[in-house]
C-alpha cells in the first residue's frame, strides 16, 4: 500500500462532495481505495474569527507600529500591529482577548491578553501563519481570501479534513488529487471539474530554446519540456503553501512549489532547471557512464554506474532521472528562466537506481508504480500555466515532446455473460456501458451483445478483460454480488512427478531410520571454506546477494552437503548414537554468465556409533556398507532394477578411492562414499563421515513416474547354488555381479556375496569370493539339468569377462 494525503477542501475544487466525510471514506474504501484515517485540522483555533481592516493609522509614539481598525459585524476594535503587508479592505484572522495562539518566540501555546503597547491598549492580535501553526512564516499577517465572511470562525475558512488513503500498487493514478477526484465523481455519479490548461504563449519557439534527445528509449518512453522566461522567484501564494502542507510537503519557493503542487494534483513528477545553467541548450536522456559523478540537490556527491539513467546537457549530467536534480542547475532566487521537465521513465530502472544509491524521493516513489506516459504533457501544461500566472513568466511557444514509440490503447471485449460467470450477477449491456463510459470515462462501443472497451490514458492498471469486470464490480457494489458456491469446472491439476518422488523418498528414508533436516538456501563463505580439503578450490561462479542480511547468508548454495555437514557436526556433539540425516531441497547450479539452474537434490549423511551404548555389546561405528544398504534399499523400492556402483577418484569433497558413482541404465544418479578426512577435521569431526548425494531429476528420468511395483508371491520353489570363485583383486564385486546377472537370465532370481577371503593359499593379487545364486521359474519347478545349464553359462561368462575361475 502507498500513502496519499487528500485535502477535502482541495478535492472539492474538482468534484462536489455532498455527503458527510465518514460516508465518503466508507464509499471510497468499498470501491477499492481504502481510507486508513481521517484527520480534522483547524480545531486548534477556538475563538479566532475573520475580521476586515477598515483603517490603518500611524501609532502616536512609535514609527514602526500602526493602529489597525477592524470591523467585526457592527463592532469596531483597534489593534496595535507591526506588520507592513496590510491594506484597507484586507480580511485577516483576529484573535481577541482569551483566544489561544502559538508564541512565535517560544513555540508554545499562549493566551491573548490586553496589552499596553507604547501607551495604546491592544485588545487582540492579528495572526501570522506561525501563530496559527500553519508554517514558520511570521513576518506578516496572514491575508485571507476576499470571499471569507467577516465574523466567521477561522476554522470555517481555513480548517480542513485530511483523508489518509492507502493506495494499492496497481492504482498509481490515485497518487494524484485528480485521480482521487475521478474516483469520487464515479462513486457519487457527479460531474468532474478539470483544471484549465490554456495559457498565453509568447517569445520564441521552444524548439529554438532547447533540443531534446532520448538516447535510452528502453528506459525513457517520453520526455516533454517547456521554457518560461522572465520568472521572479519568491514565496508561493498562501493557498499553494497551505495545500502543500496539508499533503505533508514543505514549501520552498514558488517555482519548486508549483512542480510539487502539480505532482500532487496529477500524480506526475516534474523538475525545474535553471535554464541559463543548461550547457548548449541541449537535454539528452542517457545512461550514465561508470564512475561519472553528480552532486544532487541534497548536497551529496554521488558516483554513478552505467545502469543508471541521467538527464544531461551538452557537458555533464544535470539530474538523476526520476529521482533528484543536480545542485548545479538548481532554481535559486537569481533564476530568471526555467526549463520545466515532465517525463515518463522505466519503473524498473528507477527502482534499481534508488536501491543502489539508497535514495528515495516523492518523484521516485511515483515512477516506481509505473505511470502512464499520456499524462506527461497534461501535467507540463498545468505547471507552465501556473508559472506564467504566479511567477510572472512568459512561456515560449509550444512544447518539446519526444515520444519515440507511442502505444495504441488495447481494446477489450466484455459481455454480460462474462460478468455473470465471474460475478454471478445479471447486468444489461446498457448498465455496463453506463458504469464504464458514463462514470469511469472508458471508451466503449457496442459490437452485437458485447462491449469493445478501451481504458482512458490515465488508467495504466487495465491490462486484461478481467480488470474491466473488477471495475464494474466495485462501482455496482460488492454487496450486490451474491454469496454462492463456486461454479464451473476446476482447472486440471498439472502433473508434478517430482513432488510425488520427493514424498516417496521422504517416507522411505524415515522408514530406514533417518531423520529429515531443512536448512537455508543461503550459505556463507565461511561454511564453503570448510568444505575444501587442502589446496582444493571451489568453483567461483556462485550467485551472490547484493545486500545479504548476514555474512553467513550471502550465497545461494550449489550443494546441500555443506549445510548437512553442519547439522551432522552439531548432532555428533550432542548425541551418543551417530546421527543419520537426510535433506531434500533445491540447489542453484552455474551454467553460464549470471544464469543459474535450480535442481532438486537428495543428500544423506551419517557418522558415529551405529547404536546407543549398551552393556551387552560394543558400540560399532557406522561404515560405508551401512550407507550402501540404505541406498540399495532406496533404489530397490523405486524399482530401478539393476544398478551399478563404480569407483571414482576425483569427486569433491569425498575421499579418493573410497567413493562410488551410482548408475542405472547408463544414467549417473549420484555419488556416495566417505568424506575426505581433511574436510571432516574442518568441522571438528574425528570419526569417518559417510555421505550420498543424488539428483532427483536424474532419478525421475530413469524410473518415470511409477513408484509402486506389485508382483505375485512366487508359487514354485527356489534352487540355490553356491560358487567359490578366485577373482583378480582389480575386479570389483559389482562387475562380478553384473556378469552373473547377464548370463543367468531369465532363471536367476537373486545373487548375493556371502564370503570374501584374502590371504594364504591364494595367488598374489587375487581374492576368494563366495557367491550364492538363487534360481526360480515363475511357471514351473526347475530341474537339476536346467539349473546346471544356467550355472555353466555363468561360469563361462565369468571366465571370459572377469578372469574369475572356480576354486578347486
Amino acid at each position: 500500500m502507498s500513502p496519499m494525503k487528500v485535502s477535502l477542501k482541495w478535492l472539492s475544487e474538482y468534484v462536489d462532495v455532498a455527503v458527510p466525510v465518514k460516508q465518503l471514506a466508507h464509499r471510497l474504501t468499498m470501491a477499492g481505495t481504502e481510507v486508513g484515517g481521517i484527520e480534522e485540522r483547524g480545531n486548534g483555533w477556538p475563538g479566532i474569527i475573520v475580521a476586515q481592516i477598515e483603517s490603518i493609522d500611524p501609532h502616536p509614539t512609535a514609527d514602526s507600529l500602526t493602529l489597525v481598525g477592524l470591523g467585526l459585524l457592527g463592532e469596531r476594535m483597534t489593534v496595535v500591529c507591526g506588520a507592513t503587508n496590510l491594506k484597507v479592505g484586507d480580511r485577516v484572522p483576529f484573535a481577541p482577548v482569551g483566544a489561544c495562539l502559538i508564541d512565535t518566540q517560544t513555540g508554545r501555546p499562549t493566551v491573548v491578553e490586553v496589552a499596553q503597547i507604547q501607551g495604546v491598549a491592544s485588545r487582540g492580535v492579528l495572526c501570522s501563519e506561525k501563530e496559527l501553526g500553519l508554517s514558520e512564516a511570521h513576518e506578516g499577517v496572514l491575508i485571507l481570501p476576499g470571499e471569507a465572511e467577516v465574523g466567521l470562525s477561522l476554522n470555517a475558512v481555513l480548517g480542513d479534513t485530511i483523508l489518509d488513503l492507502e493506495v494499492t500498487p496497481n492504482r498509481p493514478d490515485c497518487l494524484g488529487m485528480l485521480g482521487v477526484a475521478r474516483e469520487v465523481a464515479a462513486i457519487m455519479e457527479g460531474p468532474l471539474h478539470l483544471p484549465d490548461l490554456t495559457y498565453q504563449e509568447e517569445g520564441s519557439d521552444v524548439r529554438d530554446d532547447v533540443q531534446v534527445e532520448i538516447l535510452a528509449p528502453d528506459l525513457c518512453q517520453r520526455y516533454s519540456a517547456s521554457v518560461i522566461h522572465g520568472v521572479t522567484v519568491g514565496s508561493s501564494p498562501s493557498w499553494i503553501q497551505r495545500r502543500l502542507m496539508a499533503a505533508g510537503v514543505r514549501p520552498i519557493n514558488n517555482v519548486v512549489d508549483i512542480t510539487n503542487y502539480v505532482m500532487l494534483e496529477y500524480g506526475q513528477p516534474l523538475h525545474a532547471f535553471d535554464y541559463d545553467t543548461i550547457a548548449g541548450r541541449r537535454i539528452a536522456v542517457r545512461r550514465a557512464t561508470d564512475g561519472e559523478s553528480l552532486r544532487t540537490l541534497d548536497g551529496t556527491l554521488r558516483t554513478l554506474t552505467s545502469g543508471m539513467l541521467v538527464i544531461a546537457d551538452a557537458k555533464r549530467p544535470v539530474a538523476l532521472a526520476g529521482i533528484m536534480g543536480g545542485s548545479e542547475t538548481e532554481v535559486t532566487e537569481l533564476t530568471k528562466s526555467v526549463l520545466l521537465e515532465s517525463a515518463n521513465f522505466s519503473s524498473g530502472s528507477i527502482r534499481q537506481s534508488c536501491r543502489a544509491l539508497r535514495l528515495r524521493t516523492e518523484a521516485s516513489f511515483r515512477f516506481d508504480k509505473g505511470l502512464p506516459p499520456a499524462i506527461t504533457t497534461l501535467a507540463l501544461r498545468r505547471a507552465t500555466k501556473l508559472l506564467v500566472e504566479i511567477c510572472g513568466g512568459k512561456a515560449s511557444r509550444g512544447l518539446q515532446d519526444v515520444f519515440p514509440a507511442p502505444r495504441e490503447a488495447i481494446e477489450f471485449r466484455l459481455t454480460p455473460a462474462e460478468l455473470r460467470r465471474v460475478l454471478g450477477i445479471d447486468l444489461t449491456l446498457t448498465h455496463i456501458r453506463d458504469v464504464l463510459a458514463g462514470r469511469l470515462g472508458f471508451d466503449c462501443r457496442e459490437d452485437g451483445n458485447a462491449l469493445m472497451v478501451k481504458a482512458p490514458a490515465h488508467r495504466s492498471d487495465i491490462q486484461i478483460s478481467a480488470d474491466l469486470v473488477e471495475e464494474v464490480a466495485r462501482l455496482v457494489g460488492y454487496d450486490r454480488i451474491p454469496t454462492t458456491t463456486l461454479a464451473g469446472r476446476l482447472p486440471d491439476h498439472p502433473p508434478q512427478p517430482i513432488r510425488g518422488l520427493i514424498e516417496r523418498l521422504s517416507d522411505m528414508l524415515v522408514g530406514c531410520g533417518l531423520q529429515e533436516v531443512m536448512t537455508y538456501s543461503l550459505i556463507g563463505r565461511r561454511l564453503l571454506d570448510k568444505m575444501v580439503a587442502g589446496t582444493d578450490t571451489e568453483t567461483p561462479n556462485r550467485l551472490r546477494l547484493a545486500n545479504p542480511m548476514t555474512p553467513d547468508q550471502e550465497i545461494l548454495r550449489t550443494s546441500l552437503l555443506p549445510s548437512l555437514m553442519e547439522c551432522l557436526a552439531s548432532n555428533l556433539r550432542q548425541d551418543e548414537a551417530g546421527p543419520r540425516l537426510f535433506e531434500i531441497g533445491r540447489v542453484y547450479l552455474p551454467r553460464h554468465a549470471d544464469i543459474h539452474e535450480e535442481r532438486q537434490m537428495l543428500v544423506i549423511g551419517m557418522a558415529g556409533p551405529g547404536w546407543q551404548r549398551q552393556w551387552s555389546r560394543a558400540a560399532a561405528q557406522l561404515d560405508f556398507y551401512d550407507l550402501k544398504g540404505i541406498v540399495e534399499e532406496l533404489l530397490d523400492r523405486l524399482n530401478l532394477g539393476e544398478t551399478r556402483f563404480i569407483q571414482i577418484m576425483d569427486q569433491h569433497p569425498f575421499h579418493p578411492g573410497r567413493t562410488t558413482a551410482v548408475y542405472s541404465k547408463d544414467v549417473r544418479l549420484g555419488v556416495m562414499g566417505e568424506l575426505h578426512p581433511a574436510v571432516a577435521r574442518n568441522f571438528e569431526i574425528r570419526v569417518p563421515v559417510y555421505l550420498a548425494e543424488f539428483d532427483l531429476e536424474q532419478l525421475l528420468s530413469v524410473i518415470g513416474g511409477e513408484f509402486l511395483r506389485i508382483v505375485p508371491t512366487p508359487r514354485f520353489p527356489a534352487v540355490r547354488r553356491d560358487l567359490a570363485l578366485i577373482v583378480p583383486e582389480c575386479v570389483p564385486v559389482s562387475e562380478l555381479f553384473e556378469a552373473i546377472r547377464q548370463a543367468g537370465r531369465p532363471l536367476l532370481y537373486q545373487v548375493e556375496l556371502f564370503d570374501l577371503f584374502r590371504g594364504e593359499g591364494l595367488a598374489p593379487e587375487h581374492k576368494s569370493c563366495g557367491v550364492g545364486l538363487i534360481f526360480r521359474s515363475p511357471d514351473h519347478t526347475l530341474t537339476d539339468a536346467e539349473v546346471a545349464q544356467v550355472e555353466a553359462c555363468i561360469i563361462q561368462q565369468l571366465q571370459q569377462r572377469t578372469g574369475a575361475r572356480l576354486r578347486g
